[in-house]
């Protein structure tokens, strides 16, 4: 029975950083989740189209068209990828907005991985202080390692360590869906320090 995984991208430019970042993550997530030779139902939910309706849900209670289409979809799938641009230091308007128009216990216990862009590096940080809050009140499951891509990591060298991080975080996603490809701990760069006393004697 294959997996079914469900994507939402909340860029709204074209082309857009963001939904760069979410195909990365969608084609690391298929590659884990396909280890038994059954590759999962990808769906992916754009939600720059929706943004009337978003608004419309908000002051008339119930979902229309394509919006409900999106929602359905979120409601059954078994894993999920968000992706967010950063606005004024957090996710964006819209992304919010489609989180909070969800009926409660939508996302009750499906893995999700994080995704998020920015201008700058600055803003990573936004994954850990917004973006795993909300989706632990919405009690879904993040994975631990969140992905986060500033626009120097797109067509560059730092590219490879995005790359990383995405391999990662699938990993992540497939083994709590009880298989595919194992998360490999990352090297920790601090866990062979140089003493204290050698770092004075080259002063």
């Amino acid at each position: 029975m294959s997996t079914r995984l469900v994507v939402v991208s909340a860029g709204l430019s074209t082309p857009s950083s963001t939904r760069f970042l979410a195909d990365l993550l969608t084609t690391h997530a298929v590659e884990a989740l396909s280890h038994d030779g059954v590759p999962p139902q990808v769906d992916v939910v754009e939600l720059r189209p929706l943004a009337r309706a978003l608004a419309d849900h908000l002051v008339t209670g119930f979902p229309t068209g394509d919006l409900a289409t999106a929602l359905e979809a979120v409601g059954s799938a078994d894993a999920l990828i968000v992706v967010t641009p950063v606005f004024s230091a957090s996710y964006s308007g819209l992304f919010k907005t489609f989180f909070d128009v969800m009926e409660p216990g939508l996302l009750s216990g499906k893995p999700v991985v994080l995704g998020a862009t920015a201008g700058t590096a600055r803003h990573s940080l936004v994954l850990e202080h917004a973006m795993r809050p909300l989706f632990a009140y919405l009690r879904a499951v993040p994975v631990p390692t969140a992905v986060f891509a500033a626009t120097e990591d797109f067509g560059s060298e730092a590219g490879s360590s995005l790359d990383a991080r995405a391999t990662r975080a699938a990993g992540e996603l497939a083994a709590l869906l009880g298989g595919g490809l194992r998360a490999t701990a990352p090297r920790d760069e601090f866990a062979d320090p140089v003493p204290f006393a050698e770092l004075l004697g080259r002063v």
